[in-house]
C-alpha cells in the first residue's frame, strides 16, 4: 500500500466572527480525506482576511484573529495565522496560498533535509512532499463566476496547482459549479467534494444580526468568543454600517492591474 500524501488545509475568509460551522469544515474534510486512503491531514490553517477587504460590517482584524484563536484553543491540529490579516492591502487568495505553501515546504525541508524544488504543488514533487489545498464551503465555488472578482490565471493556479476541498451544505450543488466552469471542470480531479450529512446552516451574517438585536447566539459560537464579543462591544448597529458604500477591494484591485501584452 502506498504511503499517504501529507496535506495541510487552508481556510481563507472574513471569519466575522468565526463560528462552530467554520471549525466543523476542518473536521469534516479531514475525516473524508482520511477515508480516501490517499491523504494524511497534518495541519489546518485559519487565515482571516485583512481590513482592506472592504466588506460591510467587517470588524478589525485584531478582533477576528483574537476570536479565532479563542475558538481553536482546543484544537490540536488547526491553528490561526495572522500574516494575511496584517497585510496593508487585501491579498489575493492565491498569494496567501503561495506564502503558506512556501513556509510549509521550508519546514519540511528543514525537518527532512530534502529539497522539494520550487514552491508549487507541481507534479515533480515526491509522494512524501506535503501539499496544500484550499478548504471552503460550497458557496465559495460560486465566487469564481462573479465578474471581476477573480483573475483567470489565479483560478487556474488555485484549482490546478493547489486544489480545493469543498464541503457542501444545504441545497447547494458544488458539482454544478464545477460543471459550469471551464477551468474547474478541467481540474475536477483536483477538487475534492465533501458532503455534510448533518445539516448546519449557521451563518456569520445571521449571527451578527442576532447580536445586533440582543438575541442569544449560545451554541452557535464558542462561549469564549461570545464573551469576547460582549467585552469589546462588537457587532452593533454602528459596526454593521462600516464599509456600507465601499466596493469590495478585489473588484477595484483587479481593474488597477495592467493588462499583459504579448511581450510580457
Amino acid at each position: 500500500m502506498s504511503a499517504r500524501i501529507p496535506l495541510v488545509l487552508l481556510a481563507c475568509g472574513s471569519f466575522n466572527p468565526i463560528t462552530n460551522q467554520h471549525m466543523r469544515l476542518f473536521e469534516l474534510a479531514r475525516d473524508h480525506l482520511h477515508q480516501t486512503g490517499q491523504f494524511q491531514v497534518v495541519g489546518g490553517i485559519v487565515s482571516p482576511v485583512s481590513d482592506g477587504y472592504g466588506k460591510q460590517g467587517l470588524v478589525l482584524a485584531k478582533h477576528r484573529i483574537a476570536m479565532a484563536r479563542l475558538a481553536l484553543q482546543s484544537s490540536d491540529w488547526v491553528s490561526v495565522d495572522d500574516w494575511e490579516s496584517q497585510q496593508p492591502d487585501w491579498t489575493e487568495t492565491v498569494v496567501t496560498m503561495r506564502y503558506h505553501y512556501g513556509r510549509i515546504l521550508k519546514q519540511y525541508q528543514e525537518g527532512t533535509g530534502k529539497d522539494s524544488g520550487p514552491t508549487t504543488n507541481s507534479h515533480h514533487l515526491t509522494s512524501s512532499s506535503p501539499r496544500l489545498k484550499l478548504l471552503c464551503g460550497a458557496d465559495f465555488l460560486d465566487t469564481f463566476k462573479v465578474p471581476g472578482l477573480w483573475l483567470d490565471d489565479h483560478v487556474e493556479e488555485v484549482a490546478g496547482l493547489f486544489g480545493l476541498v469543498c464541503v457542501s451544505r444545504g441545497g447547494l450543488e458544488p458539482e454544478r459549479a464545477v460543471h459550469e466552469s471551464e477551468t474547474l471542470s478541467r481540474h475536477w480531479r483536483n477538487i475534492i467534494l465533501v458532503r455534510e450529512w448533518v445539516r448546519n446552516e449557521t451563518s456569520a451574517t445571521e449571527i451578527r444580526r442576532a447580536l445586533r438585536r440582543g438575541l442569544s447566539v449560545k451554541y452557535l459560537l464558542p462561549d469564549s468568543v461570545i464573551k469576547y464579543i460582549h467585552q469589546h462591544n462588537l457587532y452593533t448597529g454602528d459596526s454593521e454600517l462600516k464599509n456600507k458604500d465601499v466596493l469590495l477591494r478585489p473588484l477595484t484591485k483587479q481593474t488597477e492591474m495592467p493588462v499583459k501584452t504579448l511581450d510580457d
